[in-house]
């Protein structure tokens, strides 16, 4: 079979090329084509042009490029309809995908499309589900309850587990060495500060989370801090760590990181899917988030559930405690971190709530990518059917 498939960033990319290898796994014929980045190119995809000129889809960053992807978007939907696959499968980045979706189809009406990874409908503005079936046929859902949702706006859709479940974590002898590392004793409490991977995040959230963790080192002056961070920010989170009588330790690499996640006893955290990171990793965590007060006015209007914490989401609980908007304040979020060391019936119903999390998504069971392509190949099969 022939497949056409579009990634328009790293995270679709690194989701694209495990689909690649479990559709290969279930047809060694398979051919594809298309646009993605290293992980989709290792299973031989050679991209129609290079991935990154899409990551530029932001509300203000697209307006300088904008001819430039109406082009690209023309371009790619000419090559769908060129190559005639048996299905053209979008994953993620809605903004560029689905226009290349629509315009494809109206050069070849009977195109099957399949979108990877289910707009967060659940959150807010529900009306894009309405939106993506007019040009989407079937959905692969990275979240367990998002199948429903889906299905009331008219397209077929399968759970088929989160990458996070396929993930490896760190060992406990990796947190042993990263404490002996670093000197920090085997009973010290040590707490990830993780407040985000864009500079505007870091900025807003970052002196926050600091004054919080200057509150808890004041109440338990034994506490060592890691913050785990990104190239982009790094400079920014070592200006903030600074103020610290004790610098806290600031990890770039994959390897540091998964052994601080692997030492750590709690995380004070962004929302974001840092918190299954967390949970993957069994760290009890509080959560913090805020944006700029035009959006805060705006998200608030429109957000449609009571918590936007992953983990509470998939659990079904309410055991991670969350400061959103004016509540994202040091006081209260120093009292959450503080009560979560104090309690030990707090941190074992997030223990319980993060390994359901965690099977839920998918751990222990077939891999993901395989697991999306057994549910591509379904929804192929299924169109074949007479009606």
């Amino acid at each position: 079979m022939k497949f056409f498939l579009i990634a328009g960033e790293p995270s679709g990319d690194n989701l694209g090329g495990p689909l690649m290898a479990g559709l290969k796994t279930l047809d060694p014929e398979a051919a594809f084509l298309g646009v993605g980045g290293p992980s989709m190119g290792a299973e031989g995809l050679e991209s129609l042009f290079p991935m990154e000129e899409l990551s530029v889809m932001g509300l203000v960053e697209v307006l300088p490029k904008y001819r430039q992807l109406k082009a690209r978007i023309r371009q790619t939907a000419k090559a769908v309809a060129e190559a005639r696959p048996d299905a053209l499968i979008t994953i993620d980045s809605p903004d560029f995908c689905l226009r290349v979706a629509r315009e494809a189809r109206e050069m070849m009406p009977d195109l099957r499309t399949i979108h990877y990874v289910a707009p967060s409908v659940w959150a807010w503005r529900s009306g894009r589900a309405a939106k993506m079936a007019q040009v989407i046929d079937h959905v692969l859902a990275i979240l367990p309850f998002e199948p429903p949702y889906m299905q009331a706006a008219g397209m077929s859709c399968d759970f088929v587990g989160h990458p996070i479940a396929a993930e490896p974590v760190g060992t406990a002898d990796e947190g042993i060495a990263f404490r002996e590392a670093h000197d920090i004793a085997a009973d010290a409490p040590l707490i990830l500060c993780l407040p985000g991977s864009r500079r505007g995040e870091v900025a807003r959230l970052g002196p926050r989370f600091d004054e919080a963790l200057m509150q808890l080192r004041d109440r338990l002056p034994e506490i060592r801090v890691v913050i785990p961070t990104v190239r982009g920010v790094s400079g920014l989170v070592r200006d903030m760590a600074k103020r610290w009588p004790t610098a806290p330790i600031v990890v770039e690499t994959p390897e540091d990181k998964r052994a601080a996640f692997a030492a750590a006893n709690l995380a004070l955290a962004a929302s974001g899917t840092v918190s299954l990171d967390l949970a993957a990793n069994d760290v009890p965590m509080v959560i913090g988030y805020d944006v700029a007060p035009l959006s805060r006015m705006i998200i608030g209007l429109m957000l449609k559930t009571d918590t936007v914490t992953l983990v509470n989401l998939v659990s079904e609980t309410r055991t991670v405690p969350e400061f959103l908007g004016r509540k994202c304040q040091p006081g209260a979020m120093f009292k959450a971190l503080h009560e979560l060391i104090e309690n030990p019936a707090a941190r074992a119903a997030q223990h319980e709530a993060m390994a359901l999390t965690m099977e839920r998504l998918g751990r222990g069971g077939e891999a993901p990518g395989l697991r999306a392509a057994r549910s591509v190949m379904a929804a192929l099969s299924s169109a074949r059917q007479p009606r």
